[in-house]
């Protein structure tokens, strides 16, 4: 692992626009003018800064967050409007980690300029403290609408839902998070409560829709993508809940090529997507919005980082 000071150094070259290799994949129908907005997003990047070594046995020379951050800006380069998500497990996985407890890694997201993070179970590996201490370097939002933090370290930096506004087109994104008992222990997490994620929300969508006017909403899940229980996930979230346009999940590494498409009972679409885990890929889907009707057309791709 290179030092941190080297690190910081070469990730700095963002700014200076450093290629570094990429492949598209998999593209979805959608029309190939400008889109209206282009969602760029991640998951489970688990402190995985450094590209992976050229002998692992698997992912060998993928990733990095430098080549992720060179991708980011070539697609801002020429998209008038670009949003970057990511649906949790920022830290946890690396030395990186280890060291810096996640700090380093929410620095960097915030020179890339992440809109918005969801909260992952392993955001809580070093107690509320150490989770406030690196949120302070998060110079974005970190959502989390069925966690209920009052009186802890982690509600000042913790918020349920942002609204996000393009050329009049307006955009909720809100936050789930796991059920943390049975998968945390709870001296991490002390005083923070879960609330039932499916009535979270409806909650939080009906918010969305009604009170902010929002005419596209997405839903950064740390719910995991499917169990063969009764654990919600993000099918089933899909199929019961109306009003969630875009899941972008995390929490289950689930690298699906294309986004499945869920059409619950009451007839309304729910784009479902995943990217796996460690920044070996980024996901995209374009926006393209029809006026009359407030309708959007979707185009997906994805693209691994690191390979020619």
């Amino acid at each position: 692992m290179i030092s941190r000071k080297q690190f910081l150094k070469q990730a700095s070259l963002l700014a200076a626009g450093s290629a570094f290799p990429l492949s598209a994949a998999n593209f979805i129908s959608g029309s190939s003018d400008q889109p209206d907005v282009t969602i760029l997003y991640t998951n489970d990047t688990h402190a995985r800064l450094d590209p992976f070594p050229s002998n692992a046995k698997e992912f060998a020379g993928l990733g990095g967050i430098a080549r992720r951050a060179s991708l980011v800006k070539k697609v801002r380069a020429n998209q008038k409007n670009v949003l970057l998500l990511d649906a949790g497990d920022v830290f946890q996985g690396t030395p990186w980690f280890d060291v810096y407890g996640g700090s380093v890694d929410l620095k960097l997201m915030t020179e890339m300029n992440y809109d918005a993070m969801a909260v992952g179970n392993h955001e809580f590996d070093r107690g509320l403290d150490g989770f406030a201490e690196a949120a302070q370097k998060a110079g974005f939002p970190i959502l989390a609408a069925n966690y209920i933090t009052r009186n802890t370290p982690m509600n000042p930096y913790v918020q349920r839902q942002i609204v996000k506004e393009f050329d009049g087109f307006r955009i909720g994104i809100f936050g789930l998070g796991i059920q943390l008992r049975g998968v945390v222990d709870p001296s991490l997490f002390g005083d923070v409560r879960y609330s039932d994620a499916a009535r979270s929300a409806e909650r939080t969508v009906n918010s969305l829709r009604d009170f902010h006017r929002c005419d596209y909403v997405i839903c950064l899940s740390h719910l995991g993508y499917q169990y063969d229980d009764n654990r919600i996930d993000d099918l089933k979230l899909a199929n019961s809940v109306s009003g969630i346009d875009l899941i972008i999940g995390g929490h289950t590494h689930t690298f699906l090529d294309e986004p499945v498409r869920i059409t619950n009972s009451g007839e309304q679409n729910t784009v479902v997507t995943q990217m796996g885990h460690s920044g070996v890929r980024v996901g995209r889907i374009d926006l393209y919005f029809t006026d009359s009707s407030l309708s959007v057309q979707q185009q997906s791709r994805y693209y691994t980082i690191g390979r020619e």
